[in-house]
């Protein structure tokens, strides 16, 4: 164990938006350190996002679409007695961005035959819409700890 806790990074906000929720998605959108390409990608995104969604900028939209993505709670695989048991807790602040971020990536990530930047778009504006993968994995997410909360006492 460490002697004490490690410090919370300083999160930079992107350069376009000004934004630390874009900045830190860039970052998990990026494979092999190519940050350039992660964040053509995005702005990309961003422009397709402001054309298709009338009356709305890309930056709430997004926001939005992060926001109905992000689940309220998730279960976590605890040993009790010899057996394995899914026990449901609240998710953490921090943890709950990361865990939106990656499900829309990896729900952009699983389709193919169109650009990047376009599939994203998608995906976001289906968030935003609340439908789409993102979305139907929260909602397994969410049933799964529903389906688990007799153990819920189990919780620290």
């Amino acid at each position: 164990m460490r002697k004490r806790q490690a410090p919370k990074r300083i999160h930079k906000p992107d350069a376009i938006h000004n934004s630390v929720a874009i900045g830190r998605f860039i970052n998990y959108l990026m494979k092999d350190g190519k940050k350039s390409t992660a964040e053509s990608v995005m702005y990309d995104a961003m422009k397709l996002i402001e054309k298709k969604v009338q009356g709305e900028t890309a930056l709430t939209v997004f926001e939005k679409a992060i926001e109905n993505a992000t689940p309220k709670q998730e279960v976590k695989s605890r040993r009790i007695g010899g057996a394995n048991y899914q026990i449901p807790q609240d998710v953490r602040p921090e943890r709950k961005f990361v865990l939106a971020s990656r499900w829309i990536i990896q729900a952009a990530r699983k389709k193919s035959g169109k650009p990047m930047a376009q599939i994203l778009a998608d995906e976001i504006i289906a968030a935003y819409n609340n439908e789409g993968d993102a979305i139907k994995k929260k909602q397994d997410v969410h049933r799964m700890a529903e389906a688990n909360r007799a153990f819920a006492h189990f919780a620290r």
